[in-house]
């Protein structure tokens, strides 16, 4: 096989492969989804680019590559019980938007992964989806594997979940799957993939969106159909480097060896600390590439996900003898590992800060803690929800903690009254892994599409009244409303926030036209559009104007959307709060109706 070295040179290998097949490469998203409410963090290469999935024209074409930094929320616990499962992780992948179809894709994976990876085809199987009452058989897959060589007894047919794709909700694109499996175990290879350890899935060669089902329940063909692939570079890496998991390849091996040097205790020799090595290797991973994405531990949606792996990993280092604070020299060791990312370099302080702060909060109460839980469960054999909110409160434990704790001593948690108890106290959303927060396509209803258009007047209108330096830091949006982040030192004044919803009101009254183009990404920064600080943009990208009556520029903004093509369809803005976030930056929430 062919001998990959390090992460760089399997990236750079994958996506220079899909250039010479016609693919443009579009940037590494921030973790933080800009502007969809229905997930924490970006889970997946294809989350960034569901508009063009859904049919908006991408300006770089119909073929894409890329490399995706990814979290993933839901396999939080799944770490440590196998070499594999990572909360943090980037993904490789292609995609074509009503482009090629089957063959192409499953041509250039089977050629990418022969020729480019040199793996023999002996030691490869795949899976399709073998059909239902909703959907076929995909024999189309099947043959076209088979015609490049891939023999019967290597390919196997499974049910929608193993090999199905969506709808993410009741209704949307979906459509079957085939997935390409490496031989891991001694001898011949043997076995079914779905059912043996010796089998490791090396690719999802192919999301083929070619169903749209209704409410009805019927799945309708899609005129509009799409090839979405995922490649995970650290399983990859594992595969081809002949390591048992991932924590042996050099992404990890850096940061076990801190771990190993500060605990005195060697990764691999015991099944409960090699849990423990992982976690700790993981969470504080994910928690550095959380934190350069702008995120502070908090008890809310992403800063509660980030404090939580933050301080699992701590309640893990003690377990294998970490006493003193750790967690800012993992960090550094993390920025190491990945150079390229710049985001790391530029916010190492930050991420060092943060860390160290909530280090120094959890520590304080650590131990207090425990000794509390040991006396609320001595002699019961459950964990009142009353009990488990007071771990909460007093001692910083994350519910997930607690729930660990119980499950280690065998007692049980009553979840429910933690609920109870949590609602009465705090008006906080609810973790991700309890299912509010579940991966799904971005919303594009009307009222989203309007906040969306009167986002960008805000931008405008601070720019105008305020000041000419101020820059957009992040936005959220939802149907309920819009959250605009902004650089800015003070706080606004009654009058200096009335004339911004009057400029505002003013431009939506006037029936001003929105325009969408595509540009190269130096030619619109020339032009005047404004961008994202630090967000990262493809060479080429959509363009928003919206133009006065006179043809005059009102605003310009780099942006995927969805916009109203009038602002007189907005409706009337109204700013709700105004507030400081963090040093030197405010927070603007506002509605329209």
């Amino acid at each position: 096989m062919n001998n990959i070295k390090n992460r760089e040179q399997l990236i750079n290998l994958y996506i220079e492969f899909f250039k010479t097949h016609g693919h443009k490469e579009v940037p590494n998203s921030s973790l933080v989804p800009i502007n969809d409410p229905t997930v924490l963090f970006t889970p997946a290469g294809m989350h960034p680019l569901i508009p063009y999935l859904l049919g908006q024209v991408h300006p770089l074409g119909k073929k894409l590559v890329n490399v995706q930094r990814c979290i993933r929320t839901g396999d939080i616990e799944e770490v440590g019980n196998d070499g594999f499962h990572l909360t943090f992780f980037e993904m490789l992948g292609q995609w074509s938007l009503n482009d090629y179809w089957k063959k192409e894709a499953l041509e250039m994976a089977f050629e990418f992964l022969t020729k480019n990876l040199e793996i023999p085809i002996e030691k490869l199987s795949v899976t399709c989806f073998k059909g239902d009452k909703d959907a076929p058989k995909d024999d189309e897959s099947a043959k076209i594997w088979l015609s490049l060589g891939i023999p019967k007894n290597k390919m196997f047919f499974l049910g929608k979940e193993d090999n199905f794709w969506g709808p993410v909700s009741e209704t949307g694109p979906c459509g079957p799957d085939t997935e390409v499996f490496y031989y891991t175990g001694k001898g011949n290879p043997k076995g079914n993939p779905s059912k043996s350890k010796e089998w490791s899935e090396i690719w999802n060669a192919g999301v083929f969106m070619q169903y749209n089902k209704t409410k009805s329940g019927k799945y309708e063909f899609l005129k509009h159909r799409n090839v979405d692939t995922g490649m995970g570079v650290e399983r990859t890496l594992a595969i081809l480097q002949g390591k048992k998991s991932v924590f042996e390849t050099h992404v990890f091996t850096p940061i076990v060896n801190d771990i190993e040097n500060l605990s005195g205790k060697k990764y691999g020799k015991n099944k409960l600390e090699t849990k423990s090595f992982r976690i700790v290797a993981d969470h504080l991973k994910a928690a550095v590439f959380i934190t350069a994405d702008g995120i502070k531990p908090s008890n809310i949606e992403r800063g509660y996900v980030l404090r939580r792996l933050i301080r699992r990993a701590i309640r893990h280092a003690r377990l294998i003898g970490i006493s003193d604070k750790f967690t800012s020299r993992i960090a550094l060791t993390v920025i190491r590992i990945y150079q390229d990312y710049k985001d790391l370099q530029d916010n190492k302080k930050i991420i060092l800060e943060e860390l160290d702060k909530e280090e120094t909060k959890f520590l304080n109460t650590l131990d207090s803690g425990i000794k509390e839980f040991s006396k609320m469960i001595k002699s019961k054999k459950e964990l009142s929800g009353k009990d488990a909110f007071l771990l909460f409160q007093s001692h910083g434990f994350p519910i997930e903690i607690t729930e660990e704790l119980a499950k280690e001593n065998k007692v049980k948690l009553d979840r429910k009254g933690f609920d109870i108890e949590f609602k009465k106290h705090q008006e906080l959303s609810r973790t991700s892994s309890a299912g509010v927060f579940k991966s799904g396509l971005a919303d594009n209803s009307l009222m989203t599409t309007r906040l969306h258009t009167a986002t960008h007047l805000l931008n405008e209108a601070l720019r105008q009244i305020i000041s000419k330096d101020i820059r957009q830091k992040g936005s959220n949006i939802n149907p309920e409303r819009l959250r605009f982040d902004f650089n800015f030192s003070r706080k606004l004044t009654n009058e200096e926030v009335i004339k911004i919803e009057e400029w505002i009101n003013d431009k939506i009254n006037k029936s001003l036209e929105v325009i969408r183009e595509e540009m190269p990404l130096e030619k619109a920064l020339k032009s005047g559009a404004q961008s994202e600080f630090n967000a990262k943009y493809p060479e080429i990208v959509s363009v928003y104007t919206i133009l006065g009556k006179n043809k005059e520029i009102v605003s310009r903004e780099i942006c995927t959307g969805p916009h109203v093509k009038n602002t007189s369809e907005i409706g009337h803005f109204k700013i709700t709060k105004e507030e400081g976030i963090a040093a030197g930056i405010r927070r603007i929430k506002a509605i329209v109706s």
